[in-house]
């Protein structure tokens, strides 16, 4: 079992930036690949990065690219999403997510364990 724990969201003008954190506890979090998704209201689950065991291979969503950047201490247990110059479009609650793999993947279903989620507000 993992448990996930996001914290850092909230409410930002556009153009203003977040740092999201997910701490990890249970089983051997450095075996994990990381993933952050999104959902925003009326909206289906979405991703936005992930990130292997390792930290070495990153990917992003194209609406991302350039803005976010994922990352992680695997001596802390925790992932982080930097979030850089925020569209009200990126306004979701953003969650964080551990595959039980070493690489990273887009896709929701290949992730076994989920946070409770943070809400991100971005105003115009």
């Amino acid at each position: 079992q993992v448990q996930l724990d996001e914290s850092g969201g909230g409410l930002v003008q556009a153009g203003g930036s977040l740092r999201l954190s997910c701490a990890a506890s249970g089983r051997t979090f450095s075996r994990n690949a990381m993933g952050w998704f999104r959902q925003a209201p009326g909206k289906e689950r979405e991703f936005v990065a992930a990130i292997s065991w390792s930290g070495t291979n990153k990917y992003y969503a194209d609406s991302v690219k350039g803005r976010f950047t994922i990352s992680r201490d695997n001596a802390k247990n925790t992932v982080y999403l930097q979030m850089n110059s925020l569209k009200p479009e990126d306004t979701a609650v953003y969650y964080c997510a551990a595959r039980s793999a070493p690489y990273s993947s887009g896709r929701p279903y290949e992730y076994g364990y989920w946070g409770q989620g943070t809400q991100v507000t971005v105003s115009s």
